[in-house]
């Protein structure tokens, strides 16, 4: 079994910035594809970003030039800088990934349990 933990959310004012960190636990032979979503209240869950294993990135409109996905293959973490944060930000992150297991015929999608981040005044 695969765990993903989120962790760095938090509360953080407006125009300010926080780094969330997210790492893959478990019988791991490969990650592959990662990304971050969020659900707001009120909303639907969002796709926020996307990193490749080979460190493709796409990312959403409403994060473009603010965010920033990243990853460390070597020790199955993945991260999200995230810049010039505004309200409308406000969400549970949540990490997402499809993962090789040793033994396993093929990846499987594994969801963390999701983090708070509050932007506020």
């Amino acid at each position: 079994q695969v765990q993903l933990v989120e962790s760095g959310g938090g509360l953080v004012q407006p125009g300010g910035s926080l780094r969330l960190s997210c790492a893959a636990y478990g019988r791991i032979y490969s990650v592959l594809t990662m990304n971050w979503y969020r659900h707001a209240p009120g909303k639907e869950r969002e796709l926020v970003a996307t990193i490749t294993r080979r460190l493709t990135r796409t990312y959403a409109d409403f994060v473009k030039g603010r965010f920033t996905i990243s990853r460390d293959n070597t020790k199955n973490m993945m991260y999200l800088q995230m810049d010039s944060l505004n309200v409308e930000d406000t969400a549970v992150y949540y990490c997402n990934g499809d993962v090789y297991e040793y033994d396993s015929t093929g990846p499987r999608n594994y969801w963390g349990q999701g983090i708070q981040v509050t932007v506020s005044s």
